[in-house]
């Protein structure tokens, strides 16, 4: 049997010290399809449309949450803000931020990622988040977890939905 996230899973808060694993966990975001190449960090990091989701990170508005078991990590979400002038796939307004989210490939399907999003959703709302974007392609078996937490379409891309999840504060049960 499949042990359940939640028997050793423990959430804290990002650091610049996770800037390598959040570059991984970018790299596996894009890459959660295995019938695609996957990207190496390297590769995101080149990209500049997947490289601003990390550019700098820790910026004042920036609120990242890592899930560990034994003390490795497994997953990963944060949220930043973006500008219209240069926005993430997901993006709505400048006051709303855009999630990212992934979890190592051996990770998923037991709760991390539901976890992982309660938590930093709640971390959010505790520094005066109200709603948060994501975008997510339409084939992304995720969209199952984003829709019972909340989010909705807002709107279509080529491939990809932009979700919201508005009222933030209801989002509970992840604490960091």
């Amino acid at each position: 049997m499949t042990p359940h996230a939640a028997d050793d899973l423990e959430v804290r808060f990002a650091t610049g010290d996770d800037r390598a694993f959040l570059t991984e966990m970018l790299a596996e975001a894009a890459g959660w399809d295995p019938q695609r190449p996957r990207l190496t960090p390297a590769q995101v990091l080149a990209d500049p449309q997947l490289a601003h989701y990390l550019d700098g990170w820790g910026r004042p508005d920036d609120v990242g949450v890592i899930a560990e078991v034994s003390g490795q990590p497994v997953g990963a979400a944060w949220l930043r803000r973006f500008t219209a002038d240069d926005p993430g796939y997901g993006f709505v307004a400048p006051d709303v931020p855009e999630l990212s989210i992934a979890v190592v490939g051996e990770w998923r399907g037991r709760g991390v990622g539901s976890v992982l999003l309660e938590a930093v959703v709640q971390a959010g709302s505790d520094r005066g988040v109200t709603a948060v974007s994501l975008s997510v392609e339409t084939a992304n078996p995720a969209r199952v977890l984003y829709a019972a937490r909340g989010f909705r379409e807002v709107g279509r891309g080529r491939g990809s939905v932009t979700m919201l999840r508005e009222s933030v504060a209801a989002c509970r049960g992840g604490k960091v």
